[in-house]
């Protein structure tokens, strides 16, 4: 099982761990894409700050990531599970998962970001500022420049398996899983059961929730269909909808009362 996540706009510190090493990162083949956004992001903030906030979209509070995204190539390193937080993260708790679930998560999570690609919870990354929907001067939209990298690195990474796709839109919109990889992709929602309508809170929550769950039970569902069993098994209710035609991906709703 893979499962795509989004990343989060709050982010711990880097710390005082070694520095980024590009190299050690996982997905080699995204090696190239990543140094090219990692150096004009470097040299955007090393220079104009108010041309580096405005191409960020990033408020005056926020002057102070600027400055750290210059740093980036020398600020300490931690594991990307440890770097994002919010709420998903909140919810997820990698950092209390017993010592199997830690195993599982490690194999199966991937982390969409706008500066890296994607990454494994336990690569080791520094706190940063690139959101998915930025438009680089140089390389334009972050989105676009990665859907190459993308579509030639992840069909392999996910493998035979399920693809659960938990990715808010503007991650999404860098690799869309295709063909035969796309029928066993399940893509879900989270709706708030009495307006059946997303909640930001609600969606972010539930879906930390439900990776948390899936971590913790040792659930290895084979496909999308197996996937809404073991859900319901767990005890969430899901709607499902099939393809109607290969090359789709499965859609998935999570009906939720409240968030605890």
């Amino acid at each position: 099982m893979l499962v795509l996540l989004p990343p989060s706009e709050g982010k711990a510190s880097s710390g005082r761990g070694a520095p980024l090493k590009p190299e050690a990162l996982s997905l080699p083949g995204l090696t190239a894409a990543r140094e090219a956004v990692l150096t004009e992001l470097v040299e955007l903030c090393a220079g104009d700050e108010d041309k580096a906030r405005e191409v960020l979209g990033l408020s005056e509070g926020l002057r102070d990531e600027v400055a750290k995204n210059a740093e980036l190539r020398t600020a300490g390193a931690r594991p990307a599970g440890e770097i994002y937080t919010g709420v998903l993260y909140d919810s997820l708790g990698l950092a209390s998962l017993d010592t199997a679930a830690k195993r599982r998560a490690a194999r199966s999570l991937l982390v969409f970001s706008g500066l890296w690609g994607a990454v494994r919870v336990t690569d080791r990354i520094p706190s940063y500022r690139c959101s998915m929907g930025v438009k680089l001067p140089g390389l334009g939209a972050l989105g676009a420049h990665w859907r190459t990298p993308m579509a030639s690195v992840l069909p392999e990474v996910a493998g035979s398996g399920l693809v659960l796709d938990l990715r808010s839109a503007a991650y999404a919109a860098a690799w869309k899983p295709k063909g035969e990889v796309a029928g066993r992709t399940a893509s879900v929602r989270v709706l708030h059961a009495p307006t059946r309508k997303v909640v930001s809170h609600f969606n972010k929550a539930t879906k930390g929730r439900i990776v948390r769950s899936l971590l913790t039970s040792g659930a290895e569902p084979k496909g999308p269909a197996e996937l809404v069993e073991a859900l319901r098994d767990l005890g969430y209710v899901v709607e499902a909808q099939a393809p109607a035609k290969s090359g789709q991906s499965w859609s998935l709703d999570v009906l939720v009362d409240e968030v605890h």
